[in-house]
């Protein structure tokens, strides 16, 4: 009989302890990050609520807030693709800038609000393809690219809206205005259409980055530029489509953000999600390194992040305690997260 290598032994000395692992262990295992996410949402929620029950029990608090989060989510979710990628995206409130500009100059002119949102949309991943080309073909840091083409951008919008406001009230009630704003009695909840779309959104995205050849290319490029690229992976091209989806959710955030501000458009609009959206990314498990990233976890790092201010208001903090508690649920939240997984690169 022959005898059995070392190697042999090992392994099936692994797989022997895998085996008896429990199922929840295994799960843990393979969605740790995700599930850290939204462990870190229940207990941000619940210290929140525990702090004061009488206004988390109440659909009317949450109404407000599934009003607010919806574009926090989808900007959040696309940037999981830049970063896992191994790149990172700073100018998209540039773009959510821009596309919320565009928009509502096409409906001041009479084209219809879905028309003008697809036309926006479009208009966001063309500026998305500019800042992947000036990343990759200019061999820039997209750290270093993205931050100036972020103010180059919001410079150009601001000097051709002269600091002037946008409003197109005549648009209200129309049925594009209806198709995003409009909502739905859910047990006493009103749920607007957009985060209707926002879940859509995500459950697209999860696809997209599980099951799609583009989301496996992403996650090879950003494991391992050179092994990918020796599998046949375009990676040029993959960085490039990286920021061409991100753009592209920028502009339906630009069209949202817009429409949830009763069509009118402020020249600062987006500036607010940079960093909003970046601490979404990293409590949902999302490390900056590359090559590891989580949907789901994005999608439920964007619930807890927005949950903070207005929860720890309502608690009864004072507003300056916010910073504090950004911080505080990033640092643990990646600590977590480090447990949940070896570091990939």
């Amino acid at each position: 009989m022959a005898e059995t290598t070392t190697a042999e032994t090992t392994a099936t000395s692994a797989i022997d302890k895998r085996g008896d692992q429990s199922a929840w262990i295994l799960f843990y295992r393979r969605n740790g990050r995700a599930l850290n996410a939204f462990i870190t949402f229940l207990l941000v929620w619940g210290f929140f609520a525990f702090n004061n029950p009488t206004l988390f029990l109440i659909p009317g608090y949450y109404n407000a807030f599934l009003f607010s989060v919806p574009a926090t989510i989808i900007i959040t979710t696309a940037l999981v693709f830049v970063i896992v990628s191994g790149e990172i995206d700073l100018a998209f409130p540039s773009v959510m800038g821009a596309g919320g500009g565009l928009f509502m100059y096409m409906v001041l002119y009479g084209v219809p609000v879905l028309v003008a949102a697809a036309i926006t949309m479009a208009l966001g991943a063309a500026i998305g393809f500019g800042i992947g080309a000036v990343v990759v073909w200019g061999k820039i840091s997209s750290l270093v690219a993205t931050l100036g083409l972020n103010f180059f951008i919001v410079g150009l919008v601001n000097l051709l809206a002269q600091g002037r406001n946008i409003e197109a009230r005549d648009a209200v009630g129309s049925f594009g205005y209806r198709f995003f704003t409009s909502r739905w009695d859910v047990f006493g909840l009103q749920v607007p259409n957009h985060f209707i779309i926002a879940i859509v959104w995500t459950i697209f995205c999860y696809v997209l980055f599980t099951y799609h050849k583009f989301g496996v290319r992403v996650q090879l490029t950003g494991d391992n530029p050179e092994s990918a690229r020796q599998m046949g992976i375009n990676i040029d091209r993959v960085r490039i489509g990286v920021f061409v989806f991100s753009g592209l959710a920028a502009g339906l955030c630009g069209v949202i953000l817009v429409q949830t501000a009763n069509m009118v458009w402020f020249p600062t609009s987006g500036k607010a999600y940079l960093l909003i959206a970046l601490a979404a990314v990293f409590v949902g498990g999302t490390p900056v390194w590359g090559g590891v990233g989580t949907i789901w976890g994005a999608f439920f790092g964007a619930l807890t992040i927005t949950l903070i201010p207005s929860g720890a208001v309502g608690a009864g903090f004072a507003g300056f305690w916010t910073d504090f508690m950004f911080g505080l649920v990033i640092i643990l939240s990646m600590i977590a997260h480090r447990f949940s997984g070896a570091r990939v690169r």
